[in-house]
């Protein structure tokens, strides 16, 4: 299965190092993001995993919650918890999914059979309250992933979700963004009371409208 933006999030239940939980019901009314590592015990997991621990009020303060999957399984989890702590200096403070039977893995299409038949790629989800697929970014194993990045996106969405802008390239939060060309001039006049630069008809920067 070969999920797409915009795509509605397949719900599914699942074994977690938290417990059980039905994935609709655990997100809530949250953004949430969904991620898979290849496998435990391994060192850039155990980066990723403490990097995400560590950054929980980032993702708290954007109304988003985490939670990481592997076809490893639960009591490996649990032991591996300890060493994630140990060398990245966190508590860990979200839920790591079991996911022996690879249902998931599946629904997700996180294996890559030409990449690795037996494990999950480094695979990432942002699903926005709605339950529908706003990102999907896919590393190969030996890469490990950019948090700040995946955090700068989730801006970027919860901004243009809201205001009739987009964000140019390398665009982090507070910058100028730009105005949607489907808003004339006479229109950006009244709706962007900050003023708008007009560098061609299609380009147009305004200062970040929620600022």
């Amino acid at each position: 299965m070969s999920l797409k933006l915009g795509d509605k999030a397949p719900n599914f239940k699942a074994k977690t190092t938290e417990g059980e939980i039905d994935f609709y019901e655990w997100l809530g009314d949250s953004w949430g993001v969904l991620y898979s590592h290849p496998a435990d015990f391994t060192p850039v997991c155990t980066t990723e995993l403490g990097r995400t621990a560590a950054l929980k009020e980032e993702f708290a303060r954007r109304n988003a919650k985490v939670i990481a999957l592997s076809v490893d399984p639960l009591e490996d989890h649990k032991k591996w918890i300890s060493d994630i702590e140990e060398t990245q200096n966190v508590t860990m403070n979200f839920p790591i999914i079991a996911d022996e039977d690879r249902k998931v893995a599946e629904l997700y299409d996180m294996i890559h059979p030409n990449a690795d038949d037996k494990f999950t790629v480094r695979t990432v989800f942002v699903v926005d309250p709605d339950k529908k697929i706003r990102l999907t970014l896919t590393y190969p194993p030996s890469t490990g992933r950019n948090f700040n990045e995946i955090l700068r996106v989730i801006d970027s969405l919860q901004l243009t979700d809201n205001y009739s802008v987009a964000t140019p390239v390398d665009w982090v939060d507070g910058e100028d963004v730009v105005i949607s060309p489907a808003v004339s001039d006479e229109d950006a006049k009244s709706k962007f009371a900050k003023g708008f630069k007009k560098l061609k008809d299609y380009l147009r920067l305004t200062p970040q409208p929620n600022k």
